[in-house]
């Protein structure tokens, strides 16, 4: 009788270790699966937002939908000619340097990365998680940005690449959500904003961030009193109305060209 009594209690406990197994099991592939989603969304969110995301268990927010958004586009000048003369690893090398300096950017002012496309870079704010303020904050990143390529054209130069940096900042409404497939997926916004951008990008010289007089409005806008932060990152932009297409505007101490849309200069 003892041991009939000892065998039951025996399996007893064996299928409570069973059952703990099991929710270990449960717990471990749960805990996987979180971190799977939330690397995937770092790959074009900021990390804080990704991890907001995956705890708040609301991944919806990434399906297509309509926002404003502020839409900065960037690139080298003169990247083209030096991809010409120059032997793919040493391009490679090139891009691996410049990214890893803008790269960390995007995160510090949690815009969301749309693209790395050779020396392209295309980032936004306001979406898939609103903030207050995403023109400044578009601002902001453009100037740190071309501080920082600023260090690395000088360098370059040194070794005889006649490089340089421009960016676009542009404001309006797009459609954004998930593009791809389920192994490799990226998170995207389309509209004309985002081609506003791009077009101020390749209109500005070295050294200049053109942003749209939309863009240039809303970055100089007080903020509200006891708001966290000082002065606007727009204040000192001097902004103007694009009168007829190909008339000039003297813009910034530079006669400017304009185009059919506004532009500030920074």
């Amino acid at each position: 009788m003892e041991n009939v009594r000892l065998l039951g209690e025996l399996r007893q406990r064996t299928d409570e270790v069973a059952e703990l197994n099991r929710g270990l099991e449960a717990r471990v592939a749960e805990q996987v699966d979180e971190l799977g989603r939330v690397g995937r969304l770092k790959r074009f969110l900021a990390p804080q937002l990704a991890e907001l995301i995956v705890s708040q268990g609301d991944e919806e927010i990434l399906e297509s939908h309509r926002r404003e958004i502020v839409v900065v586009f960037c690139d080298l000048r003169g990247y083209t000619a030096f991809t010409e003369t120059a032997e793919p690893e040493e391009v490679l090398d090139f891009l691996r340097e410049y990214h890893g300096a803008l790269g960390p950017l995007v995160s510090q002012y949690e815009g969301t990365l749309d693209q790395f496309s050779g020396d392209g870079i295309m980032v936004f704010f306001n979406d898939p998680v609103p903030c207050p303020d995403p023109a400044e904050r578009a601002v902001k990143m453009a100037m740190a940005m071309r501080e920082a390529a600023g260090k690395l054209i000088a360098g370059w130069r040194r070794h005889s690449y006649e490089l340089g940096f421009g960016a676009g900042i542009a404001q309006g409404y797009a459609t954004l959500g998930q593009i791809g497939f389920f192994e490799r997926s990226g998170y995207t916004a389309i509209g004309t904003v985002c081609n506003l951008a791009a077009r101020l990008c390749a209109a500005a010289k070295d050294g200049q961030i053109l942003v749209s007089s939309r863009s240039g409005r809303a970055a100089r806008r007080p903020r509200q009193p006891g708001a966290e932060g000082a002065q606007p990152a727009g204040r000192g932009i001097q902004c103007g109305r694009a009168g007829k297409r190909g008339t000039s505007t003297r813009l910034a101490g530079q006669n400017q060209r304009w185009g059919p849309f506004g532009k500030c200069l920074i």
